[in-house]
């Protein structure tokens, strides 16, 4: 059990930040810029009541104005109010109005202006991660731009004061601006690269996922892909009651074909085969490369009489292939068995049932659907070929 103050600290948490993962993340740094905000402000007043030549009204309107506006941007953050605005996170806006309150306490600040670059790189740095190339671009300038107006004040205000020091005050808040804005785009392109090697990598692994669960020559589903989407769907059927068939099929006298007209003929007698079938069942019906030349159709939500129809129309189909060969014309029949399964049976056991119905429709003369029956799985009559 945990301890009452971990309890709450933590609605103390979901109250400021909210239950949201992702908005918790928006908000952690939203409340971040604040605490900085506010530390500076602090420091800038703490410098006004210790010098004289710092305008103590004038800085404590902006320390109020400066963490109000910050505060206000959270809260929109908090309660998802700048989704409508198009950036959730508001860092452009908080950007911008922490360059405006740092440009005018660069005025304010007196001969202690000297600490506001240091504020200046922080704020550029602080949304690094979180802006596009033309944000970047665009913060930059724009801190250019108030910070040129507000050493353009400075000058004119403190025309009587030496040159040389109002000269360092800009070169090194020039300075400041142009690293920031150079390391901003230099992180911001090394993102960007290490996203596409991310998104590349995510490709390759899709690619890989896909080659381990496919044949390579039909393109179907391999044996354990399909062992794994079967016992997916048998937990389905289980939970909602509805009929689930599995039919086991085998193109007959296969390997004649190999012996006589070679395996490359054999290989395109597959892919006409799987292409054949696929085009015959649903949507919803999976077929699957067994091995060799053996394959496994899943029915889903199925009645028996209507798979054993689907299945004469897949006979009927593969019985009109005409696969060209140096010799001639290759043609091909099939011959499957299909098996209901059984809420109490397995689905090795129901695979066994289909696999002793196949068995028989080689037994009757090949070129046929059988049914299993309902009974337990019996002995095999003759032998596939």
């Amino acid at each position: 059990m945990r301890h009452p103050l971990a309890l709450a600290w933590r609605r103390i948490l979901d109250v400021a930040l909210s239950t949201d993962p992702q908005r918790r993340v928006l908000m952690s740094m939203s409340l971040l810029a604040l605490l900085i905000m506010a530390s500076s402000a602090g420091v800038l007043l703490l410098l006004a009541e210790a010098t004289e030549t710092m305008n103590v009204t004038s800085v404590r309107w902006w320390a109020g104005l400066s963490v109000a506006g910050l505060l206000v941007l959270s809260l929109l953050v908090r309660f998802d109010q700048a989704a409508r605005l198009g950036d959730p996170s508001l860092t452009v806006a908080q950007m911008v109005w922490a360059i405006t309150s740092g440009a005018v306490a660069y005025v304010l600040a007196g001969e202690a202006r000297g600490i506001v670059p240091s504020l200046l790189a922080m704020i550029l740095f602080f949304g690094t991660f979180a802006l596009t190339t033309a944000e970047v671009i665009g913060i930059g300038m724009y801190a250019l731009a108030a910070f040129g107006c507000a050493i353009a004040v400075c000058a004119r205000l403190n025309a009587s004061t030496s040159g040389y020091i109002e000269t360092a005050y800009a070169l090194m808040v020039l300075i400041v601006l142009g690293g920031c804005i150079a390391l901003n785009l230099r992180i911001h392109r090394i993102r960007l690269k290490l996203q596409r090697q991310r998104e590349a990598l995510a490709d390759a692994l899709a690619v890989n996922r896909e080659l381990a669960t496919r044949d390579d020559l039909t393109g179907l589903l391999n044996r354990r892909a399909m062992q794994d989407l079967i016992t997916l769907e048998q937990r389905r059927a289980l939970r909602t009651g509805r009929p689930l068939m599995l039919a086991q099929l085998d193109i007959d006298h296969f390997k004649p074909i190999n012996d006589t007209h070679g395996h490359s003929t054999g290989d395109r007698a597959l892919q006409a085969f799987a292409s054949t079938v696929r085009a015959c069942v649903r949507d919803t019906d999976v077929l699957a490369r067994w091995g060799g030349e053996e394959f496994v159709l899943m029915l889903a939500e199925t009645s028996p009489e209507d798979a054993r129809d689907l299945l004469d129309r897949v006979r009927q189909e593969v019985a009109q292939l005409a696969i060209p060969h140096a010799n001639g014309v290759l043609h091909l029949t099939v011959s499957a068995g299909l098996a209901q399964h059984r809420a109490e049976d397995s689905i090795d056991h129901t695979l066994e049932r289909a696999d002793q119905a196949l068995y028989t429709a080689k037994a009757l003369g090949r070129n046929r659907v059988v049914m299993a029956p309902p009974g337990k799985p019996g002995t095999g009559i003759g032998a596939r070929a």
